[in-house]
């Protein structure tokens, strides 16, 4: 009965968002208050039946209901309950109720605290979501439906894939999903200002907040899934550019871009249209991660392998959303004063240099991860696209935006000063040479590619400090006033300083990864292998027995100078139920450096193949995302952008033909 009521609140949750598509948007053309309301009723009545239809499959789940076929195939009786609950967004059709309850959270979202926004805006912002809504959840009916019933059911099910049963990658697809869907919001604002025919200051806060909370979850969700690649798949990685890697990578890089675009847009009314693209393009990239994922043209552990059936349904919604979109961007964008002017040398001008090199970063993986993949589809020819290309093409792009990104901060609006810059800069000069000398040193003379990157590092975050000093004129004014002027920073400021400080460590953790040293051996009980300094002494393995599991469990004993540093205990799990093997790594990190080991085959006379890893400042990537992530919240909570924005002032830039708002 719980089953069958999921199905229906589904269907309904459909009837609910064509009513949202449809007569909101009419309402808003023809100035009708009742109709424009409506949208926010059937906004809260949508997320309402979706979050039934979502409560429902996963009671299901939790209590092994095996007569649903989704349970049947993604579920088993003996999995611990954690993995039942994360069961259901581990396969496509969980997944894509997630998806779509994520989407209506967000729609009611506004619908309960966008009181700010104009009515017709709200309204048309709403039927866009609406229009969304509709689509993905007619796909989920007619191609994935979570809730069908198997006769008879089986006595228990069939599990679910080992490399998911982890608590990394149980709340990784969430955050990535809130990330993903969240750029719904600003695709929304941006056509709903399309077809109001106006963009301007207010319209740029107002789309700010919404797209920093997404950002900031797509950048905790993508971290999350680089740290269960790490220790999850023991190969000691983090990144692989795998094509579902860079599916979430390619609407991050746009979504930054769109976040810095906007406070242009914000501050000087200018870059308006750039803007509007920006933010059709960072959802548009949503939409072909999820096309990539669930249309079966590629093979990824990160990928739902589907038929083909429904990547076509999906690749229907993509050429009406995106198409649709672009073609209103094609007609209305024209219209669109250009805004404020400002010279080359100013912080639009940083901004605007930043916007470009995004851009062309999101281009260059766009380009390496699809076009591999349609040629091989359209011809039959195999092209290998891997690491080497994107760290040929990629990694270029992004030093000079490293060492640019310190600057802009520091140039005023309209016209800068960049001598004055530079001169402010001369600390962050001499650490950042002091810091590449000091890893030359260290690291008896390279790679130079890691020298550069940990110099760049040492760069953008003392450049970061010094335009956080310069704010509150450390060391120039009275300490008075510097105390003063620190309270009264606004949070967005200290966003942004947090922000670029993550991305210091960052870059300081990637560029310390070409350190990384390596030793594959076979290795008995007694064997010793020294990685680093550090000898890894090989105990022998012991049996032991998960809830859903049997192991071996391996025991290294490392010593650095004859002193123990740590115990270690790798293993190889098997899965009865799926008979699939996976390792599980063992770490120990001090936070500057993890030491990595991972048992993979048996030998005879108790042998094992051991990877052991030393790898340098690995752990700064995560410290860095986190920290990241940390300066898009404490932006997000300037009361400037919780609150919404003051009235619109100044005469509206409108299309010819516009409704009146």
């Amino acid at each position: 009965m719980i089953v069958e009521l999921g199905h229906y609140a589904l269907v309904l949750a459909l009837f609910m968002a064509l009513l949202q598509a449809s007569l909101p948007l009419v309402g808003a053309a023809r100035g009708h208050p009742a109709w424009m309301a409506l949208a926010d009723s059937t906004a809260l009545v949508q997320f309402g039946l979706v979050a039934l239809a979502f409560a429902a499959l996963i009671h299901a789940y939790v209590t092994s209901d095996f007569s649903v076929l989704n349970v049947v195939q993604n579920s088993h009786s003996t999995k611990p309950l954690l993995y039942k609950v994360t069961g259901v967004w581990g396969n496509h059709e969980g997944s894509m109720v997630l998806w779509v309850f994520i989407l209506t959270l967000y729609g009611a979202a506004v619908a309960l605290f966008g009181g700010a926004l104009p009515p017709p805006l709200r309204a048309r912002v709403l039927a866009v979501q609406g229009m969304i809504g509709a689509g993905f959840l007619l796909f989920i009916l007619a191609t994935s439906n979570p809730f069908i019933r198997v006769v008879p059911p089986p006595p228990d099910g069939d599990g679910l894939n080992p490399l998911l049963q982890d608590p990394g990658l149980a709340f990784h697809p969430p955050f990535l999903y809130l990330g993903y869907v969240g750029f719904s919001m600003a695709f929304s604002f941006a056509v709903a200002a399309l077809i109001e025919g106006r963009v301007d200051a207010a319209w740029a806060r107002w789309v700010r907040p919404w797209t920093l909370a997404a950002w900031c979850a797509l950048t905790i969700g993508i971290a999350m899934g680089s740290w269960w690649s790490y220790y999850v798949l023991g190969w000691g990685g983090w990144w692989a550019w795998d094509p579902v890697e860079n599916a979430s990578f390619m609407p991050w890089l746009a979504g930054t871009a769109l976040l810095h675009s906007a406070i242009v847009v914000e501050k000087r009314g200018a870059l308006k249209s750039w803007t509007i693209l920006l933010a059709i393009l960072a959802f548009s990239l949503s939409l072909i991660g999820t096309f990539l994922v669930r249309s079966g043209v590629l093979t990824s552990v990160h990928a739902f392998a589907v038929d083909p059936a429904r990547g076509a349904f999906i690749l229907l919604l993509l050429a009406v959303a995106i198409g649709g979109s672009l073609t209103l961007y094609a007609i209305r964008a024209p219209a669109l004063k250009l805004g404020g002017l400002f010279a080359p040398i100013s912080r639009e001008g940083a901004l605007v240099l930043n916007n470009l090199i995004l851009a062309t970063g999101a281009a260059t993986v766009f380009l390496g991860t699809l076009y591999p993949l349609f040629l091989e589809k359209m011809t039959g020819a195999a092209v290998s696209v891997g690491p080497p290309f994107f760290k040929a093409t990629f990694v270029p792009l992004m030093v000079p935006m490293l060492v640019l990104l310190v600057f802009g901060p520091l140039l005023a609006w309209k016209r800068g000063d960049l001598l004055g810059a530079l001169g402010r800069l001369k600390l962050a000069f001499a650490v950042s040479a002091a810091a590449a000398l000091a890893a030359w040193h260290f690291t008896t003379g390279g790679p130079i590619g890691a020298v550069l990157g940990i110099a760049l590092a040492a760069w953008l975050a003392v450049g970061t400090a010094v335009e956080w000093a310069e704010r509150v004129k450390l060391f120039r004014a009275p300490l008075g006033e510097s105390w003063r002027r620190l309270r009264h920073l606004p949070r967005a400021a200290w966003g942004m300083s947090i922000a670029h400080f993550g991305l210091a460590v960052l870059v300081a953790g990637i560029a310390a990864s070409a350190w990384q040293t390596e030793r594959i051996e076979t290795v008995r009980p007694g064997d010793t292998v020294d990685v680093a300094g550090y000898a890894f002494r090989f105990e022998g393995t012991e049996p032991v027995q998960g809830p859903n599991y049997s192991a071996q469990r391996a025991t290294f004993t490392v010593t650095r100078e004859g002193r123990t540093v740590a115990v270690m205990h790798p293993s190889r799990r098997f899965y009865p139920v799926q008979r699939m093997p996976i390792t599980d790594a063992a770490i120990r990190t001090n936070g500057f450096a993890d030491l990595y080991a991972v048992i993979t085959d048996p030998g005879e006379g108790g042998a094992w193949v051991a990877r052991l890893y030393y790898n340098p400042l690995v752990p700064w990537i995560w410290f860095g995302a986190v920290i990241m992530a940390a300066g898009g919240l404490v932006s997000l909570s300037d009361r400037r952008l919780r609150v919404g924005a003051p009235a619109r002032r100044g005469a509206a830039v409108k299309a010819p033909g516009a409704a009146p708002a």
